[in-house]
């Protein structure tokens, strides 16, 4: 009777088969726990950059440029159109209020004048002949007058004496009535004279309140026109350094042509570009700060220019203490403008590695200073020097700030002396 036999589960080639494959399994998992960041790196520490996180004040600023400028600029524009005769200084005088700065011609305006003074000349003239003439009209009224007042006196003295002779029977009736009606005649003509006499009066009043009124707006539109002629000499407005005279001798200037400026040398101002990111965070009344010859300085904003053109807004600032010595219009100032009040905060120094971990990690370097691992951090605000960390470093750790561009997915660096 034949005994059945047992059929073996794991043969040589199956147990072959299955190591080869959990080999297999093993190399992959390498290789993907490799890829995957935990790769070691050798590095030579003297090459990198590393830094302590420390407990510190911050303050969120903003790096800028700023332009020297003077505190004041008064524009020079050509009140009158014309040939440009004579310079009577070159760019970059000091000059006083009043000083000739050049002169312009123009001799429609020039003959205008002419013609205006020639017409004051004339109306002059005409209002001296009236005023003659209304000065003898009125001698002969006052003259007439007398003569009427004279004819009632003596109208009254015939009446009176005819009165008192009729009463003692002396004349006749009708000599009376006649002495009577012509004392009554000279009444009425002085009445009349006297009412003539006042409307001359009143018209003479007039007329000198109508000639005077004409001979003011005469003589004003005589004097501006003295003054347009005189505007072709060009005169400093205010104390200060002539600036960007852009006259030349036989040039046509229009009438508000840009012809330089003066800048008033009491103090400068600083004006500043700033990124229109920030334009809602800027006003005025904040700071900012600038290094100039060893010494730092502030500066406040005095005056915001809300309009952006290509990206960018600016702002005045002016110096809060005296104005550093040394300093020129023009010179190019790189000013922090603080965007917070200051903080107590954890720092770290800003660095390269910022561009490749965008501040969501860092490699931290151990206790024994013998290597470097990821970490994960959360910044907050920044300024020229520092970031704000938020969480995932203690005061005290040191970091690498340089540059990460060589690191790949490197996990953990071997830091080597």
């Amino acid at each position: 009777m034949d005994i059945p036999l047992q059929k073996k589960r794991f043969t040589t080639s199956k147990i072959l088969l299955i190591g080869g494959g959990i080999l297999l399994a093993a190399i992959i998992i390498f290789v993907i726990i490799a890829s995957t960041g935990g790769a070691k790196l050798n590095v030579e520490k003297e090459r990198l950059s590393i830094a302590a996180a420390t407990q510190g004040v911050f303050q969120e600023n903003i790096p800028v440029n700023g332009v020297v400028m003077p505190i004041t600029t008064i524009y020079l524009d050509a009140l009158e159109g014309g040939r440009v005769e004579e310079k009577f200084v070159e760019d970059g005088t000091i000059m006083k209020k009043g000083d000739p700065i050049l002169r312009l011609s123009n001799t429609d305006l020039e003959l205008s004048l002419v013609n205006q003074e020639t017409q004051v000349y004339n109306l002059l003239t005409q209002m001296q002949i009236s005023q003659n003439q209304a000065s003898q009209n009125t001698i002969n009224k006052v003259n007439q007058y007398t003569d009427v007042e004279n004819g009632l006196i003596e109208a009254k003295r015939l009446y009176d004496l005819n009165k008192k002779l009729y009463d003692k029977d002396v004349i006749a009736r009708q000599d009376l009535i006649k002495a009577e009606n012509d004392y009554n005649y000279q009444k009425e003509r002085m009445r009349l004279s006297k009412k003539i006499l006042k409307q001359d009066s009143m018209a003479v009043k007039q007329e000198k309140g109508q000639v005077a009124s004409s001979y003011a707006r005469t003589e004003n539109a005589l004097e501006l026109m003295r003054r347009k002629v005189a505007d072709l000499v060009v005169r400093a407005p205010v104390d200060g350094q002539l600036t960007s005279l852009g006259a030349e001798i036989g040039q046509s200037k229009n009438k508000g042509e840009r012809l330089g400026q003066i800048d008033v040398l009491s103090g400068f101002k600083v004006r500043v570009d700033i990124d229109e990111h920030y334009i809602s965070r800027i006003y005025t009344g904040q700071t900012g700060s600038f290094d100039f010859n060893g010494e730092n300085y502030t500066l406040i904003i005095k005056k915001v220019y809300t309009q952006v053109t290509n990206g960018r807004f600016q702002v005045d600032m002016e110096f809060e203490a005296e104005v550093p010595e040394g300093i020129r219009r023009g010179q190019t100032l790189q000013i922090r403008v603080a965007l917070s009040q200051e903080k107590q905060a954890l720092l770290i120094p800003k660095g390269g590695f910022f561009q490749q971990t965008g501040g969501n990690w860092i490699f931290k370097v151990s206790d024994d200073g013998n290597t470097a691992y990821k970490v994960n951090i959360a910044l907050g605000s920044q300024n020229t020097e520092y970031y704000e960390v938020l969480s995932g470093l203690e005061p005290g750790d040191n970091v690498i700030t340089s540059s990460y561009d060589n690191y790949g997915e490197v996990q953990e660096l071997i830091l080597k002396n």
